[in-house]
C-alpha cells in the first residue's frame, strides 16, 4: 500500500538535506588531497585517478535502481542503510595504510551516496504535491548541495594542512553518523511500490559494462593497451553494455527506456552530461596533480581553487533558480558550456609554475559560473523533452551519464597526460631515475628523482597535463555544438502548461 505523504515537516526536510550534504562533502573531499595521498602511498596517476572514479563508478551504476528500492521497501530504511554505509566507507579511508584500502572505502562510501542521492530527494518529492511547496523544498535541498560542494575541499584542505590526510575523511564520518541517526529518527517515511520492480539484468549488465569499461581506460596507459587484460576488459564492457540494451528491450520493468534515445533533445542532453562532466572533473584533476603532486603546494593552498570553485554556485543559485523560469535550458546550456570551455584553455595556458591564487581565479570563475549553469539546467533540458510521465526516467538517466561522466574525466586524462608526459620523458632520463620512472611514472620522478630528473619530469608533466585541459575544453565546445544543433524547446508540454514533477528516481 502507498503512504501517501500530505504535508513535509521540518524534521524530514532537515534530515534529507543532511543526507544529500553528507554525499556531496565525500565527492568533494579527496580534490586538495591527491598530492598528499600521491606522496604518501607512492601512487601513480592512474592510481590517484581510481581514489574519485572509485567513489563515482557505484554511486553511477546503482543510483537508478536504489530509487526502486526506495520504493519499494521504504526510502527511510534506505536513507539510514546508506548513512551508515556510507559511515564505514569513510573509516577506512579514515584508516587506510595502502591505495588499495582507500579505493574499497570510496567504493563503499559511493554505494552509500548512491541510496542518498535518489532517496533524499524523493522523500521530499512525495511530501509535497504541492508545486511551490516542492520548489521551496527543492531549493533547500539543492542548496545543500552546494554548501557541502564548498565545505569539502575546504575542511580537507585544513585538515590535511594541519594534521595527516587521512583526517579529511573524519569529518564525512561524523556527518555519516548524524544522518543514519536524524533519517531514523525525524524522516516520515514514504513509498510507491506500484509498476515498480528490481531490473536486475540491467542492472547487473550496465554495472559490469561501465566498471570494465572505467578499469580498462584507467589501467590501459600503465599496462600498454595490447595488454591481454586490458583487450578482455574492454571486450567485456562491450558485450556487457550490448547485452544491457538486449536487456532493456525485453525488460517488463527496464530501468531506462531505450525509446527515451530517440528523442533529439533528450539524447542530446544525455551527451552534454557526459562531455560537460567529463571535461569538468577532469579539469579538476589536473589542477589538484598540478599544485599538489608536481609543485608541492600544503593541501589548504591547493584546496582555494576548489573553494572557490565550489562556492561559485552557492551565490549564484537564487540568480539561476529565475532564470530557469525564463530562459531556455539550451540557453542557458550553451551559457555554461562556453564559460567551461574557456577556463579551460585558460588553465591549459598557465605555465607549471603558477602557483599563486590570483593567477586561478580568472579561468576557476569562469569555471564556477559554466559548471552551475550547466547542472542547472541540464535535468530540465532532459526531462523537459520528454512525455511528462517518463520525467523521473529520464532524469534519473541523466544523473547516471552525469556521473559516469565525472569517473571518466580524470580517468581518461590521467591517462592521456600520464602517457604524454612519459613520451615527453623519453631519452631524456637513465639509471635510476629511468628504471623509476618505468616502474612508477613521471609523478614518481618529478617527487623522488635526481635534481636534473625532476626538472625534466616538471617540463613533462607540465605538457601532459596541459594537453589533458586542452581536451577538457574541446569536450565542452562539442557538449556547447550539441546543444546549438539539437536541444529544443517542447511545444507540446509547454503548451500542456503542465508542470514537470521533480524526479523521484
Amino acid at each position: 500500500m502507498t503512504n501517501a505523504v500530505r504535508k513535509l515537516d521540518v524534521g524530514t526536510l532537515v534530515a534529507c538535506c543532511l543526507a544529500v550534504a553528507a554525499a556531496q562533502l565525500c565527492i568533494t573531499v579527496p580534490s586538495p588531497i591527491n598530492g598528499e595521498i600521491q606522496s604518501a602511498f607512492g601512487a601513480s596517476g592512474s592510481q590517484v585517478a581510481w581514489v574519485t572514479s572509485a567513489f563515482i563508478l557505484p554511486t553511477a551504476i546503482l543510483e537508478l535502481n536504489f530509487g526502486v528500492v526506495g520504493d519499494l521497501f521504504g526510502r527511510k530504511r534506505l536513507l539510514v542503510l546508506g548513512g551508515f554505509v556510507l559511515v564505514i566507507g569513510e573509516l577506512l579511508n579514515a584508516t587506510s595504510q595502502n591505495i588499495t584500502m582507500l579505493w574499497t572505502g570510496q567504493a563503499l562510501a559511493g554505494i552509500g551516496a548512491a541510496a542518498l542521492f535518489p532517496s533524499s530527494l524523493a522523500v521530499i518529492a512525495a511530501a509535497t504535491p504541492g508545486e511551490k511547496d516542492r520548489a521551496k523544498a527543492v531549493s533547500t535541498w539543492a542548496l545543500s548541495i552546494s554548501l557541502a560542494s564548498a565545505v569539502g575541499p575546504l575542511s580537507s584542505g585544513i585538515l590535511a594542512t594541519v594534521a595527516d590526510f587521512r583526517w579529511a575523511f573524519v569529518p564525512p564520518v561524523v556527518l555519516g553518523v548524524a544522518v543514519g541517526i536524524s533519517c531514523w529518527a525525524l524522516v516520515t517515511d514514504s513509498r510507491a511500490p506500484e509498476g515498480r520492480a528490481l531490473d536486475w539484468p540491467g542492472q547487473i549488465s550496465i554495472a559490469v559494462g561501465l566498471t570494465a569499461l572505467l578499469w580498462g581506460i584507467i589501467e590501459g596507459g600503465d599496462r600498454g593497451w595490447s595488454s591481454p587484460s586490458i583487450v578482455v576488459a574492454l571486450a567485456l564492457a562491450a558485450v556487457a553494455l550490448v547485452g544491457f540494451v538486449m536487456a532493456e528491450r525485453r525488460a517488463a520493468s527496464p530501468m531506462f527506456n531505450l525509446e527515451l534515445l530517440k528523442i533529439p533533445s533528450f539524447a542530446a542532453a544525455a551527451v552534454v552530461a557526459l562531455t560537460g562532466m567529463f571535461g569538468f572533473i577532469g579539469t579538476a584533476y589536473c589542477v589538484s596533480i598540478r599544485l599538489g603532486a608536481v609543485m608541492h603546494l600544503s593541501a589548504l593552498r591547493a584546496g582555494m581553487p576548489f573553494v572557490i570553485l565550489q562556492l561559485i554556485p552557492l551565490l549564484l543559485a537564487p540568480v539561476l533558480s529565475r532564470m530557469l523560469t525564463r530562459v531556455e535550458p539550451r540557453w542557458l546550456l550553451m551559457g555554461g558550456l562556453l564559460p567551461m570551455a574557456a577556463g579551460q584553455f585558460w588553465i591549459a595556458a598557465l605555465p607549471i609554475t603558477t602557483t599563486s591564487l590570483a593567477a586561478f581565479i580568472g579561468p576557476v570563475l569562469l569555471l564556477g559560473i559554466g559548471f552551475i549553469c550547466v547542472v542547472s539546467s541540464l535535468t530540465s533540458a532532459a526531462v523537459n523533452a520528454v512525455p511528462i510521465e517518463m520525467t523521473g526516467m529520464a532524469s534519473g538517466a541523466t544523473s547516471l551519464v552525469r556521473e559516469f561522466g565525472q569517473g571518466l574525466g580524470p580517468a581518461v586524462i590521467s591517462t592521456i597526460a600520464m602517457s604524454a608526459a612519459s613520451s615527453a620523458l623519453v631519452g631524456k632520463l637513465s639509471g635510476a631515475d629511468a628504471g623509476m620512472e618505468a616502474a612508477a611514472g613521471p609523478l614518481a620522478v618529478v617527487n623522488a628523482g635526481s635534481g636534473g630528473a625532476r626538472a625534466a619530469a616538471q617540463d613533462a608533466l607540465a605538457h601532459g597535463m596541459a594537453l589533458g585541459v586542452v581536451i577538457c575544453g574541446c569536450a565542452s565546445l562539442l557538449g556547447a555544438l550539441v546543444t546549438l544543433l539539437l536541444v529544443r524547446r517542447n511545444t507540446a508540454r509547454a503548451a500542456a502548461q503542465l508542470p514537470v514533477q521533480p524526479a523521484n528516481a
